[in-house]
């Protein structure tokens, strides 16, 4: 959904382009949490009684959507990095814009906006904790029913640092995948 609507604001066509900018700038105006509780909340309220979708799936659908805005504007950073030089050289090869975009356009803008992606990754990983808050179990959420556990009383320090230590080994692995990856497509080298 991101490329879609990076692709979207560049177009020239007014009511592409409006429909995008619009998406963008609405859904990277409201809070998370605000999206997860609409989602969790208030759309069931408006769908009609016979139908139920999954809280999970609306789950997923609230972070893609919020999600999708900002990659939409990290890829437009990408395709702005492109020299015009480029697609006028696809256009010169025969290229219609469909393949210009598949084949030159789109994959030097990817390339160039790795780590920005990953750092928008990363924080959409760790912002899953904000998933306790609409009450669906995760990561943070289990920690609390642990300790609601009588077993676990008191042991606030060790359940949340094992958690923290998740968080950040889940994060460093990525973190790790994506500099390989920087390097594996030699990022910030020409």
């Amino acid at each position: 959904m991101g490329i879609i609507f990076a692709l979207g604001r560049q177009s020239s066509l007014p009511i592409v382009k409006f429909f995008s900018v619009a998406y963008i700038e609405f859904f990277r105006g409201l809070p998370l949490v605000g999206i997860l509780f609409a989602a969790q909340v208030m759309l069931p309220l408006i769908l009609p009684g016979d139908w139920r979708i999954d809280r999970v799936v609306r789950a997923i659908a609230g972070l893609t959507i919020f999600t999708s805005a900002y990659l939409a504007e990290a890829i437009r950073g990408g395709l702005q990095a492109i020299p015009k030089g480029q697609i006028e050289a696809a256009s010169a090869l025969g290229l219609n814009t469909p393949l210009s975009l598949y084949l030159i356009v789109m994959p030097q803008a990817l390339r160039a906006v790795i780590p920005a992606m990953m750092n928008l990754f990363l924080s959409l990983f760790k912002d899953t904790s904000l998933l306790a808050v609409v009450g669906l179990v995760e990561l943070t959420g289990i920690s609390r029913n642990i300790l609601a556990n009588p077993n676990f009383l008191g042991r606030f320090a060790e359940v949340y640092l094992f958690v923290a230590t998740i968080y950040l080994i889940c994060c460093s692995a990525m973190s790790q995948a994506s500099k390989q990856l920087e390097v594996n497509l030699g990022v910030g080298k020409r």
